[in-house]
């Protein structure tokens, strides 16, 4: 085996670097990304109602118009189908050729798609929903390779004391996002509005859509483009990370001095001996037996927790909307016109994001690198599960019974504040830890592709809430649905079902090992010789667990 020496210090470098302001540009820079990305996926669901009423408006229901069921289901989800797919892509070259140069490739393809979006052509309402859904895949795209590259550049970039905050940081600019989303949509609309007045639909069902109404959600999918762009310099300017350019590339005398122009760290120049080290000589692919010995349990592990968090997390943001109109939280479509729609709710969504969502995502900030991601995850799975029982279990006396202006005599803002506690948890729990831990736990050779494959059976997950509960969410009665669709089991019975699925996601968090505290090449064994990798033993949940766990294959 070749000397390490050199590698060694590098690597000792970074795990042991004091904080400094650099990792605080690289959470700005890599979280201007997520908070793009969240903008970007959740927007949508502050102006699907108005596309709606504005395409799709049939006067002969006496309803508002709404999205037909197979074009909701493609507005809401073909995005996410684009981030699985750009998850997979840009995971696995994020690792061929280097997280620097993949990097920019997302963020600008993200700002073209979200331009485009809001450019959506065509003379009929089939024309623009096709090209919409055309650039929202593409935006997807984008989105779905900032998940494995911003995590992993982070990972690699923090020392192992901090570690978990700094990604976690990055990650927690998804509720900003969120949180600007609703905000733009309420100023946006609020402004049309007052411009452009309308009657609401129960006084004037063809005025109540002002023509002007098609640029408010032009202009709100639009703004995403904004921040990205912002950004895309500074990505460019960032060095590659020291542990690729040391682990992969194997060049570490490079990699002391990337890291030299960035962090103020102390080491000596390698040796020309020591400048293409990176421990082991045979290194195990993604598909051999020794990968699935060494890390197949865990690959399960963050692909099944992410799936089931993702169909409860995307069904619950997508489709909140509906579920505050149906326990009364939002008047009825016909009280109001379509832009005082898209304001109603883009308020409560944000009401909701200020409160709940984004609290949740910085209580994992101050607190993952104290108690653990194993206990964060677990707990928030088990918080989602009783408060999805509790909503579902009882929910007709949080309803209330109908009558002539919605529900009467419900519990809806007891239900509302109960619903928001499962955004705390989501976020104080699995949505942050899933997006975590496989940028920790998998050899630098492959972290990025396996984050991606992570990230990706996340996307399953959202995509079987998007498409799931949308469906899953009507009603059991056929004249209580919305036009087009057939009847489903309810709200009712989706958030049992939903309950179920967080449940388990609990019981697969056990197959997820604790990070805590411990350096990324102690994690994945690339610091250890061929003999001590054999036996190397770490703490997993708690207690000590052989790395070299087997799966069947």
């Amino acid at each position: 085996m070749a000397k390490r020496g050199g590698q060694i210090e590098v690597l000792n470098a970074l795990d042991k670097a004091k904080t400094q302001w650099y990792h605080f540009t690289a959470i700005i820079i890599s979280g201007m990304g997520f908070f793009t990305d969240a903008y970007d996926l959740f927007c949508i669901t502050t102006v699907t109602k108005l596309l709606g009423r504005i395409y799709y408006y049939d006067p002969t229901t006496g309803k508002p118009g709404s999205l037909p069921p197979n074009v909701s289901a493609a507005v809401n989800g073909v995005a996410l189908c684009g981030t699985f797919a750009g998850q997979l892509f840009f995971g696995w070259l994020g690792d061929k050729l280097g997280r620097k140069k993949v990097y920019g490739m997302t963020l600008m393809t993200m700002v073209i798609s979200a331009i485009a979006s809001g450019l959506s052509f065509g003379h009929t309402a089939k024309s623009v929903m096709t090209t919409l859904c055309f650039f929202r895949f593409w935006l997807g795209f984008g989105v779905g390779g900032d998940y494995p590259l911003s995590a992993t550049i982070m990972s690699e970039y923090a020392n192992k004391r901090t570690r978990g905050a700094f990604v976690a940081a990055v990650f927690a600019m998804q509720g900003f996002g969120i949180l600007t989303g609703g905000a733009v949509s309420i100023v946006v609309a609020a402004a049309f509005n007052h411009a452009f007045h309308r009657p609401t639909f129960e006084e004037d069902p063809v005025l109540s859509t002002a023509p002007q109404a098609d640029f408010v959600w032009r202009i709100i999918l639009m703004f995403g483009a904004i921040p990205a762009l912002l950004t895309y310099y500074w990505r460019l300017k960032m060095p590659e990370t020291a542990r690729y350019t040391a682990l992969v590339a194997k060049n570490t005398k490079q990699a002391a001095t990337d890291m030299a122009k960035v962090l103020q760290v102390d080491i000596e120049q390698p040796s020309a001996e020591n400048q293409t080290t990176t421990g082991n000589d045979e290194q195990f692919g993604l598909f051999s037996r020794e990968f699935a010995r060494r890390h197949g349990l865990h690959l399960l592990g963050t692909t099944t927790t992410w799936f089931f968090l993702d169909i409860a997390f995307y069904s619950n943001n997508l489709f909140q909307k509906d579920i505050y109109t149906a326990v009364g939280w939002l008047p009825a479509a016909k009280k109001m016109n379509a832009i005082h729609e898209v304001y109603k709710v883009a308020r409560a969504q944000s009401l909701i994001a200020l409160c709940a969502t984004v609290p949740g995502y910085w209580f994992t900030v101050a607190l993952i690198d104290r108690i653990g991601r194993f206990v964060i995850q677990l707990v928030g799975f088990f918080f989602m599960t009783v408060f999805l029982f509790a909503l579902a279990i009882p929910y007709y006396h949080w309803r209330g019974e109908k009558c002539d202006s919605g529900y009467c005599g419900g519990q809806h803002t007891a239900f509302v504040i109960m619903y928001s506690l499962t955004f705390f948890f989501a976020n104080f729990g699995p949505n942050s830890t899933t997006f975590i831990v496989p940028a920790e736990i998998f050899p630098a050779r492959l972290r990025s592709t396996c984050h991606g494959i992570s990230a990706a059976a996340g996307k399953v997950g959202a995509i079987v809430g998007a498409f799931g509960f949308l469906y899953a969410a009507q009603s059991t009665h056929e004249k209580e649905t919305d036009t087009g669709y057939p009847t489903g089991i309810g709200i009712k019975k989706s958030l049992l079902l939903l309950a179920i699925i967080c449940a388990f996601g609990f019981f697969f968090t056990f197959l997820v090992p604790e990070t805590k505290g411990r350096s990324l090449e102690e994690i994945s064994g690339e610091n250890a010789d061929d003999d001590q990798e054999e036996g190397q033993q770490f703490r997993t949940n708690g207690y000590s667990n052989n790395i070299n766990r087997t799966i069947p294959l």
